[in-house]
């Protein structure tokens, strides 16, 4: 499966998020937080801190993926994304940067999926280097939690779940 997820929150909220999130980093100064790093009670800390900044999460996962297939799925699950945080009055998404040549796939995927919204639609894609963007490790935790109920730890999940819009889509793979 490929999980791709999107922390939306109001511009006042975003430096208190981002406050946050630098937090849970603790004394160990990492360049960025990884779910797949944390052990659990990192994860439990995470999560509630998550549940604590409020906010909205949008989640997209897309089955099947085989593994020569991951940037499929990804663009797959992009133009869901697109169309669901369009829906939530989102008209600009700041996504992690990886490489050029993978963020222009980005891009060239979120300007396909601008021609399904309605004409004159705003929407605006740019790219960060995580570790320079800490809400991106929001959706990093949530992404981790949606994945784990997959894996029979539901508990996260659980908790983030009012906070969360989940869309499964179809990679076609």
């Amino acid at each position: 499966m490929y999980v791709l997820a999107a922390a939306v929150y109001e511009a006042p909220e975003q430096e208190r998020a981002r406050a946050a999130m630098l937090e849970l980093r603790g004394a160990r100064r990492i360049r960025k937080s990884h779910w797949h790093e944390m052990d659990e009670q990192e994860r439990a800390r995470a999560v509630r801190s998550v549940v604590g900044l409020g906010g909205s999460h949008v989640v997209v996962v897309g089955s099947p993926v085989p593994c020569r297939r991951q940037e499929r799925a990804r663009a797959k699950c992009l133009e869901r994304l697109v169309f669901e945080l369009h829906g939530l009055g989102v008209t600009a998404l700041v996504m992690e940067g990886r490489s050029i040549q993978l963020n222009g796939r980005d891009v060239h995927t979120i300007t396909g999926a601008r021609h399904n919204l309605p004409k004159a639609t705003e929407f605006h894609v740019s790219h960060v280097l995580g570790k320079d963007e800490p809400l991106f490790w929001v959706a990093d935790i949530v992404a981790g939690a949606v994945r784990a109920a997959t894996f029979g730890q539901g508990h996260y999940h659980a908790e983030l779940a009012p906070q969360i819009f989940q869309f499964m889509v179809s990679t076609g793979c």
